[in-house]
């Protein structure tokens, strides 16, 4: 087995921020961010985490700790939410208290990128609490569902059931929706709480609110 001494290894200065592979459609891109848009409006008031969309996660468990992972989108709670005031370049776990995402994300798309094995084995190793896989156009290719969850348990990722996903660990659901306010009807990737409800945008909330309002104008004795 290589031996990395953990005395040389570089800094965040010295690595790029991925590996520099273009995604294969927009969606790879758009979901991840809207994930992190969600989340910074639900953990608005916390400081203690940090979602990253297809940034680098270096680490000393591969062949190399300059050769990343690059996951479509990862969560890491109980770090800084802006590393010394300011914004990640990557994400170095030995420099990150040694906190490993509790969260990966990966989309399966045209080109096949063994989410399935390699990369479910590279985060079974670095100790990643939930994969989540999202496969909604080449599951049936691939023999697996189009939204799978894995959960880490005594070291070994188990497929788990049901969705949204309650991941009481993070004190979040996922799974998957067609947001209302989008005339395109696109499926997504959204966050829940503990009754399965979907935690609504802030355009959502402010339609909802206006309606609330335009309602109490016309029923002044409803108060």
């Amino acid at each position: 087995m290589l031996q990395i001494n953990l005395k040389n290894l570089p800094s965040s200065d010295e690595l790029p921020d991925s590996d520099d592979t273009p995604v294969d459609n927009e969606d790879q891109n758009f979901l991840p961010n809207l994930l992190l848009f969600l989340l910074e409006y639900i953990w608005k008031s916390r400081d203690d985490w940090y979602f990253g969309a297809d940034m680098g996660i270096y680490h000393t468990t591969g062949f190399s700790p300059r050769v990343p992972i690059v996951p479509d989108g990862f969560l890491s709670v109980g770090v800084e939410r802006r590393k010394g005031g300011k914004s990640r370049r990557s994400y170095v776990i030995w420099e990150e208290k040694d906190i490993v995402p509790i969260l990966t994300l990966e989309m399966v798309s045209h080109t096949y990128g063994d989410e399935y094995e390699e990369k479910l084995e590279i985060y079974r190793k670095l100790g990643v609490k939930y994969y989540v896989i999202y496969n909604p156009e080449f599951w049936r290719r691939d023999r697996h569902l189009p939204f799978e969850v894995y959960k880490l348990i005594d070291g070994d990722y188990q497929l788990q059931i049901g969705e949204p996903f309650w991941m009481p660990e993070i004190g979040l659901g996922i799974g998957r929706c067609v947001l209302p306010t989008d005339r395109l009807r696109r499926e997504i990737l959204s966050w829940f709480d503990p009754q399965g409800r979907r935690y609504l945008t802030p355009e959502e909330k402010s339609e909802l609110l206006a309606a609330r309002l335009r309602e109490l104008g016309e029923n002044p004795d409803f108060l």
